[in-house]
């Protein structure tokens, strides 16, 4: 029979298999068979080490259950080599996809890629350390991308490729949402817009937001007869506070600007208050941007949110699907943030004077 432990030994013994094999009077090899189902044992047997295991309150530990289940329970995520620092945006998607991984009671290996870090990528995918993958900072055209789906590891893209087809992804519309903000801003008679776009670096590597970014923008603007231009900007404020001065002296005429970077934001705000240029009244500002970082833009920012919580907790949802069934039909899910109308959009000021002078025409028309 199993020994029993009153309350204070099972505080301060050891609650290993060795442990548990003594008080059922059977064997470590036999208490190891039980836990990874490798061997059959009688039903007895089972029972008895069972009951041990309920009495001490015992929990095998990780190596056991990936013994057991024939799994790690760690799931890779792929992120882009930190160079100086992680932007915000990197920041919350790695923590977006820890807290989801979490609640799954999945543990999270970080790995960089690219450069110096393709080898760290190689272990990750090849060797055995995780059940599957999530990666982000997505290429239109993706080495990455391409090496996972030559192998038999699991993987979840967010965001996705220009051949997204073949790949489980979660993303935004980049492409759709920019658009609507250009839109937006034709419809408050802005006639001559900028967008401000990602790193040159980055673009020019294929990133996806910025590629489709780009592209938005562009059809957006000859679709309504709209004068653009582009410029790329690093992911920091004097990045922004530069590209506002060379919008105006470049198109001097331009009232209102789209964006995705969220971190050249505060740059944009100090080149535009240092022209004396105020927002809305003079120059509107839109864009795709985090609701905390358009929240704290003066005045709140007019944008459509990039909802890193919900991207993550999905992308972990579509991995555990994948490693439970490798087989299933690839699945994606594309999250439509609404643009919030806040304060950083109004009228053009030429529409404004243009409106402001016929109410004062008919004002003055004779009865």
């Amino acid at each position: 029979m199993p020994q029993r432990a009153n309350r204070a030994e099972r505080g301060n013994q050891s609650l290993n298999i060795g442990e548990i094999a003594r008080r059922a009077g059977v064997s470590r090899s036999t208490i190891s068979y039980a836990l990874s189902g490798k061997r059959t044992i009688s039903e007895a047997t089972r029972r008895r080490i069972q009951d041990v295991i309920d009495e001490l309150g015992y929990r095998p530990n990780a190596a056991a259950r990936a013994l057991k289940e024939g799994r790690t329970r760690t799931i890779g995520l792929i992120i882009p080599p930190a160079g100086a620092r992680l932007t915000d945006m990197q920041l919350r998607f790695i923590a977006g996809t820890v807290d989801a991984a979490a609640r799954v009671d999945l543990d999270v290996l970080l790995s960089s890629s690219g450069g110096d870090h393709d080898r760290s990528f190689e272990r990750v995918v090849t060797g055995g350390r995780v059940d599957g993958v999530v990666i982000m900072e997505i290429r239109m055209e993706d080495l990455r991308v391409v090496q996972l789906q030559h192998s038999d590891l699991p993987f979840v893209a967010i965001g996705r490729t220009a051949r997204p087809d073949d790949l489980c992804w979660v993303d935004i519309d980049y492409r759709s949402l920019v658009a609507q903000c250009v839109q937006h801003l034709d419809d408050l008679g802005h006639r001559h817009i900028a967008l401000i776009n990602r790193s040159a670096e980055m673009l020019a590597a294929g990133y996806a937001p910025a590629r489709r970014a780009q592209a938005g923008f562009t059809d957006a603007i000859t679709q309504r007869g709209m004068t653009g231009i582009q410029l790329c900007c690093a992911d920091n404020q004097a990045a922004g506070q530069a590209c506002i001065a060379a919008i105006l002296a470049a198109r001097p005429k331009v009232t209102g600007v789209v964006t995705i970077s969220e971190a050249a934001l505060g740059g944009v705000q100090r080149g535009l208050a240092r022209t004396g240029l105020v927002v809305p009244r003079d120059f509107s500002i839109t864009g795709v941007v985090a609701q905390h970082w358009a929240e704290d833009f003066d005045p709140p920012l007019t944008a459509a949110d990039v909802p890193a919580p919900d991207m993550c907790a999905n992308a972990v949802a579509l991995l555990v699907e994948r490693i439970r069934d490798p087989a299933q039909p690839y699945r994606s899910v594309m999250i439509a943030p609404p643009i919030c109308l806040r304060g950083s959009t109004g009228p053009a000021p030429a529409a404004r004077s243009g409106r402001a002078a016929a109410l004062t025409s008919r004002r003055a028309r004779p009865a």
